[in-house]
């Protein structure tokens, strides 16, 4: 496999990792700088330019894209995508996840834990919002940010107008979010490779500070998540878009909460946390699904004049309740069922006997006279690499703890 890492910073830990775990297992990788792409666009021809030469062959890329870079991060992307290469990540997810409210407005029509949030622009709707969201203290967050750079805590609403009229002011949009108090100064990572979670640690914030990012001085520690957390965290990257994800979420009294979803979430932190080999289990990911490039399903569908791709609901009293899938006649309509969503449940390529019930939403290729509200959706099946230990590799030993450092030198010393 010959793969491509898009990243204006080689330097970093997370980039050498990914670097070094794709070296280790035999396949040629080059990192390439974001911003050195040229995009030419033709007839049947989409193509990119990397310092004045034409690309060469790759089978996947993992895109690294900072948030100083979104735009023409996403449409280097995106370009590979047309050109059918495979992305770790797509470029509608990136885009997704890297705007705060856009991310909390896709996942708020999901069954899926989010804090109460509000978006305002005009100074009257302030109060009336903050109220909505329970009353302060709040959380007001910018709409960019990472690291928990945009992130304050207002203890009472007198200081909660004053920072929003602030920000305002400056021409900052932000969020107004409910204070989950029970979890205050602590947060889960989940890391988050295909359809599973790798690995997953707890950070929590030291002193007087409310926000428990590494970055910000706190601690963190391994944790093994039930299957209530994991699912939550599996469902809000594939949401979405994407395939390698860090999920935050709040630990709030009715389960998960989601904070916010990162798609290029760094490895230092969670490597040296869980001792696990995270970049090898991306390398692995990757590797095993080169032959499933990105498909845009709303461009490859409805070329076929007058078909393509919806949503149909199923509401309580349907004349389709109680009926299998292959007694409801939306074959005879010429209509497929691609996906069947039941609750949190998704069900791909639901069996033809499998009979509806109320609430169902079927995910539907047919005829647009017969469907409306074109919903892209895609579903494979995805191996599962095992995750393996950190590997003894140069940039790796930089987070190995002593403890196995001193284990793996007694174990070379009696093999001597």
């Amino acid at each position: 496999m010959k793969l491509a890492i898009l990243s204006c910073s080689p330097r970093c830990y997370s980039t050498r990792r990914l670097r070094e775990a794709a070296e280790h297992r035999g396949f040629q990788v080059k990192v390439l700088n974001t911003l050195k792409f040229a995009i030419d666009l033709k007839q049947a021809e989409p193509d990119l330019f990397f310092r004045q030469k034409s690309i060469s062959d790759y089978d996947a890329v993992l895109p690294r894209i900072g948030a100083s870079i979104t735009y023409f991060g996403t449409a280097v992307v995106r370009q590979f995508e047309q050109m059918d290469i495979f992305c770790a990540n797509s470029s509608s997810g990136i885009t997704n996840s890297r705007d705060k409210l856009r991310s909390l407005q896709i996942l708020s029509r999901h069954q899926i834990g989010i804090p109460q949030t509000t978006f305002v622009r005009d100074k009257k709707d302030v109060l009336p919002a903050i109220e909505r969201v329970g009353g302060a203290p709040v959380v007001i967050k910018l709409l960019e940010g990472t690291q928990g750079i945009g992130v304050l805590l207002a203890e009472t609403v007198k200081s909660a107008e004053a920072i929003i009229e602030l920000l305002q002011n400056q021409k900052q949009n932000v969020l107004i979010q409910k204070f989950v108090a029970e979890s205050k100064g602590r947060d889960i990572r989940a890391f988050v490779v295909g359809d599973r979670v790798v690995a997953a640690m707890r950070r929590v914030a030291q002193g007087q500070e409310f926000r428990s990012n590494v970055h910000r001085g706190g601690l963190t520690e391994p944790v093994i998540l039930d299957e209530t957390y994991c699912k939550t965290a599996v469902r809000a990257a594939q949401i979405m878009g994407l395939r390698v994800a860090g999920v935050d979420m709040l630990e709030g009294k009715s389960g998960p909460q989601i904070m916010e979803i990162n798609s290029s979430p760094g490895l230092e932190g969670i490597e040296k946390c869980t001792q696990l080999d995270i970049a090898g289990a991306v390398v692995d990911y990757i590797s095993a699904q080169v032959d499933f490039p990105e498909l845009d399903l709303r461009q490859r569908l409805t070329v076929s004049r007058g078909y393509g791709v919806t949503e149909i609901h199923i509401p309580e009293g349907s004349e389709y309740v109680g009926k299998a899938i292959n007694e409801s006649g939306l074959r005879d309509k010429d209509i497929n069922v691609l996906t069947l969503y039941r609750g949190t449940t998704v069900i791909p390529n639901p069996r033809s006997d499998r009979k509806l019930e109320s609430h169902d939403r079927l995910l539907c290729f047919g005829k647009l006279e017969l469907m409306r509200d074109l919903v892209p959706s895609k579903t494979r099946r995805k191996r599962r690499p095992k995750v393996q230990d950190l590997p003894e590799l140069p940039v790796a030993e930089e987070v190995l703890t002593d403890a196995v450092k001193e284990t793996a030198e007694s174990a070379r010393s009696g093999r001597d």
